[in-house]
This record gives C-alpha cells, sequence and structure tokens, in this order.
C-alpha cells in the first residue's frame, strides 16, 4: 500500500511544471516514507497449474504476443515514434514462473488498446525519477500517495520494490511511445492488504497515476485499467482477481475502475484510509 493512498489512482495526477521546484537532488535531506511493501512475511499458497495447462498457455501467448508485436510495430511506423526503451538498456526481468513472483512484468511486452499502443515500462530511477518525482509533487496526487518532496522521497519509495523479492513491480505506462503513467503490479495476497480482506491465493493489485492534466477526465484511465487488468489475468494464468483500494474519497478513482469492469466489493478500514475494495474476476472479464 502506498504511505496513506493504496488506492489505484487513475485520474489523480501531476503536469510535468508541478513542483518541479521540489524534485532537487536526491542526497538532500527528506523524511523517508517507506511504502511498507516487501516487508510483510504472510504466507500464502503456491497453487500451481497442471504442466499440460502451462505449456497450453504459453504456446497461446506466444501467438497473441506475435500478433501484437506486428502491430505495434505498424502503429508506431504509422506515427513515425520509438519505443520508450528503444535507446535504453532494459533492467533484467526475473525469470518468469521461477523466481518472479509476478511471472515476468518486465516481459509482458506493449499491447494494443482503443487509445494506442501501451507498454508497461520496469522504472529505471537513473532514466525516470526526476520525472515520476514531479508527478508525485502534485497536489492532487499528494493528497492521496502523500509523497510530495525532493527526489529522496521518490527514491525511498522505489527503492524496496526494485530490490525486493518481486512482489511489486513499479513500471511507467508508456503510450504510443511517450511515458504517461506511474504503476505497480504488486501481490496483493503478499502485501500488508492481506490481512483486510478476504484473500485469494495470487491475487494481485493495481495502483496507478496518470501524469499529465491533459490525460484525464476523458476516460483514458479506465482505457488502461481494463487493458491492464487483462494484461495481468492473460500473463499471470495462477491468478484469478485483480485487486484496487482507492481512497473512498476519490469519487473519479472509484468511477474509472467501475467503468474498467471491476465491481465494488466491500468497504475496507486500512491503517491510513478507509478504501473501496475493487475486484476484476477472470470469470467475469468478458462480461463487465
Amino acid at each position: 500500500m502506498s504511505p496513506t493512498d493504496a488506492s489505484t489512482d487513475a485520474v489523480s495526477a501531476a503536469s510535468n511544471d508541478v513542483g518541479a521546484g521540489a524534485c532537487t537532488d536526491a542526497g538532500e535531506d527528506s523524511a523517508a516514507q517507506d511504502i511498507g511493501r516487501g516487508t510483510d512475511n504472510e504466507d500464502t499458497l503456491n497453487l500451481r497449474l497442471p504442466d499440460e495447462l502451462v505449456v497450453l498457455f504459453e504456446e497461446e501467448r506466444s501467438g497473441a504476443d506475435a500478433a501484437t508485436a506486428g502491430a505495434a510495430a505498424r502503429h508506431g511506423h504509422a506515427h513515425g515514434q520509438r519505443s520508450w526503451s528503444d535507446s535504453t538498456a532494459p533492467r533484467a526481468s526475473r525469470t518468469p514462473g521461477g523466481d518472479d513472483l509476478l511471472d515476468g512484468v518486465a516481459d509482458w511486452g506493449p499491447i494494443v488498446t482503443p487509445a494506442g499502443v501501451f507498454h508497461l515500462v520496469p522504472v529505471r530511477v537513473e532514466r525516470d525519477l526526476a520525472l515520476i518525482c514531479r508527478w508525485m509533487n502534485d497536489p492532487a496526487v499528494a493528497a492521496f500517495w502523500e509523497l510530495a518532496g525532493h527526489q529522496n522521497v521518490t527514491q525511498d519509495h522505489l527503492h524496496p520494490q526494485l530490490v525486493g523479492d518481486g512482489r511489486s513491480f513499479p513500471c511507467l505506462g508508456v503510450l504510443d511511445g511517450s511515458p504517461m503513467s506511474y504503476w505497480e503490479i504488486y501481490r496483493a495476497d503478499l502485501d500488508p492488504l492481506a490481512r483486510h480482506y478476504p484473500v485469494r491465493p495470487h491475487d494481485t493489485g493495481i495502483h496507478l497515476l496518470i501524469g499529465a492534466v491533459t490525460d484525464r477526465g476523458r476516460g483514458l484511465g479506465s482505457t488502461l485499467l481494463r487493458a491492464v487488468a487483462d494484461l495481468v489475468l492473460d500473463r499471470r494464468p495462477a491468478c484469478a482477481r485483480v485487486i484496487a483500494e482507492p481512497d473512498l474519497r476519490n469519487i473519479p478513482s472509484v468511477t474509472a475502475f467501475l467503468s474498467a469492469g471491476f465491481r465494488f466489493s466491500a468497504e475496507v478500514d486500512l491503517p491510513a484510509k478507509r478504501a473501496a475494495l475493487m475486484i476484476r474476476e477472470r470469470s467475469l472479464r468478458d462480461l463487465l
């Protein structure tokens, strides 16, 4: 969970100009805020599919990946755009299905959405810290994430995820070649959140903020939330549910989740907020 808001903030975001003065060198002193993820020792069942089903799933996914890659290449060529990571070495990913608790988020690749070609790109501090810090300093974001301040505040938030055991994975959301959102894909069943709702093995959570005012209020958050939730279900065969817990006060965020096919399950009292527990279930993904 984020320090005071573990919500997927689909509409709260920052323009690149807001709070830029606060994003100074990470070496300056600031009160570090730990996100509380990556330190929970809660056990969970490790359900595995039969090997035959895993092989079948991988064959189907390979075909879908090839089709998506082709569409992404055509789309990028048509718009004369390069991938955000074209000129940078990607962060080494953990082995899908092995030690990686999230089945290789770094290797999920681009997907075609109604808004354009979208890609979850693993955060690299040296490349992305200043940008994420600017977003975190927008008052609309800070009200729920409480990560406003100098770059070391943002870095302290990212560090446990980047060096942890893989239960939470921070990414930039890159749309048509441009970074425009910040995401955290995490194992809800291994998170402190699991103490506050009827958890199931491999429940996977989403946090999101949109990074520009011009990208808010036009349904983009809902479009991307639906696409990423479906991506989680496609790439994680053991996961039956995608979970989110926006602050009940964040009405636009709750609305975005509902529009993205999540259902409201319950109100949940978390340590720093009262949240709306939102769930997108594999069994209902084609109905909602």
